[in-house]
């Protein structure tokens, strides 16, 4: 599988995080080239402001590895992580974030800032964006495009 193939399986759990009413984002964790961790927002749903799909992968792949460290593992990501979920990535020892649509609101992987390039903290993940973007953007802008239309009937 590659980049592309991990990008379609987390758009499909963002499909279940809309079909939750959770904003649709979905995360994968890869290692070896096999998924360890899958996750999709659900804040709402889970009352807890850290359910964000990244967060929902690591925790995943944590307890599928037995390891709060993932060194050597990958994140797949629909949209470009925020700040919270890019300190758990590093702090997990994620080697490679790989997002699909960049988040100008609330993205830290050079949109907002670039919290991974900063060369003071202690781990350095790569990162890549625009895989899928395209898919992943309509996916986003489809949602909201909806929920405005449902606000405005309501």
């Amino acid at each position: 599988m590659n980049d592309q193939d991990f990008m379609q399986i987390a758009l499909e759990l963002a499909a279940q995080a809309e079909a939750a009413g959770e904003v649709p984002v979905g995360a994968v964790v890869v290692r070896d080239g096999e998924i360890v961790g899958r996750g999709f927002n659900a804040p709402i749903s889970r009352h807890d402001p850290s359910a964000h799909a990244e967060m929902m992968a690591l925790r995943d792949a944590a307890e599928n590895l037995g390891n709060y460290r993932l060194v050597g593992c990958e994140l797949f990501v629909t949209l470009e992580p925020c700040l919270m979920c890019a300190g758990a990535i590093m702090h997990a020892r994620i080697a490679r974030v790989v997002f699909g649509a960049r988040d100008p609101k609330t993205g830290v992987c050079g949109s907002v800032l670039d919290a991974f390039a900063e060369s003071r903290l202690n781990h350095h993940t790569r990162v890549e964006g625009g895989v899928l973007a395209e898919a992943c953007s309509a996916t986003l802008s489809r949602f909201f495009a909806r929920r405005r239309t449902e606000q405005k009937t309501q």
